[in-house]
């Protein structure tokens, strides 16, 4: 039996899946209508489509793990356990934000959750994944690093550098690459030589799989036996995980390098539609259920909005805060 037709977890636990990825998407949905109201700035990147794997790899991850994220990591850090509240008001740049609106969209950051980003550089959390297991290392600590990327970074020379230190140290890391198949507008065979990406991770010595990154369940089965390895040997692994944005690259893209047709497709394959409707046929899950935490999930983000709105900007005195070191007597 493969891992994506494994058995539903008991309700409780099929629930709380369910439950953070209509968290993620209901927050998405909400932030293109703000960016639509020119009230989120700067570049948004949407995780429609991936809910799944931000989910499905958090579920065997503890306090003292690292993780590492993209710039499309609003999903990573709700699923993190990061507020709402403080993403949102981040997003709208208010000093209520988690990183007092300094950093926005792609730089959502929050230390008390080993949460290092958010990052604007393509492939850019990788080389920090690997300095962060290396700590973890010396300092004979409890936790892993987790570093989420897409398939365009592995094109980049950091993965390849980064990779080949992790093999080569020994390092507990966890190098999740979430194949969306397109690294921006360009298709991965039109990018990458090798498109088998498990293939080109196993060159670097360590275990690499690949995972169904629509099925929540698989993912989290996958993950949780991964990182079961990789805390019982303190080496790297890989993973893969197959899946597609159901939004544009980013708000400013105008999708001219793939069809409507293939976006329906994909659509119906996605995360929520295929796990809600496994649920229902279980009957573990019933449209009211479903409707209630869709509900749930929706207030959730209006809370959050009216919370963003109403926060402060940083004050003007404190503008030049953070730019050098502060030295204290």
């Amino acid at each position: 039996m493969t891992e994506a037709q494994l058995l539903l977890p008991d309700r409780e636990h099929a629930l709380v899946l369910l439950t953070e990825m209509l968290r993620i998407r209901a927050f998405e949905d909400r932030c293109a209508e703000l960016y639509s109201a020119s009230k989120i700035r700067g570049f948004l990147h949407l995780y429609n489509g991936e809910e799944a794997i931000a989910v499905g790899v958090m579920q065997s991850l503890t306090a003292a793990d690292a993780v590492l994220a993209t710039y499309r990591e609003h999903g990573h850090a709700l699923a993190r356990g990061l507020s709402m509240r403080s993403i949102m008001a981040e997003l709208l740049g208010k000093v209520s934000g988690c990183c007092r609106g300094r950093g926005g969209s792609m730089h959502l950051f929050d230390a008390s959750r080993r949460f290092y980003g958010g990052n604007a550089i393509v492939g850019g959390g990788l080389p920090l994944a690997v300095g962060l297991a290396l700590a973890e290392k010396l300092q004979k600590g409890p936790g892993i690093a987790v570093c989420f990327f897409g398939e365009g970074a592995m094109a980049e020379g950091e993965f390849h550098e980064s990779m080949n230190l992790a093999a080569l140290w020994r390092l507990p890391v966890l190098f999740v690459c979430e194949n969306n198949y397109y690294a921006m507008g360009t298709a991965l065979a039109r990018s990458e030589a090798q498109v088998d990406l498990v293939t080109k991770a196993a060159s670097y010595a360590m275990p690499a799989e690949s995972v169904d990154g629509m099925d929540v369940i698989a993912v989290e089965a996958a993950a949780r036996r991964i990182i079961a390895g990789i805390r019982s040997t303190q080496t790297p692994a890989f993973l893969e995980a197959r899946t597609y944005r159901l939004r544009a690259h980013s708000m400013y893209d105008p999708q001219l390098y793939r069809s409507k047709d293939e976006v329906r497709e994909w659509e119906q394959r996605g995360p929520l539609i295929s796990f809600t409707s496994r649920l229902k046929g279980a009957g573990v899950l019933t449209e009211k259920d479903f409707q209630d935490l869709k509900a749930a999930a929706e207030a959730e983000v209006e809370d959050a909005v009216r919370f963003a709105e109403d926060a402060p900007l940083e004050s003007v005195e404190d503008l030049t805060r953070f730019v050098y070191a502060e030295v204290r007597p």
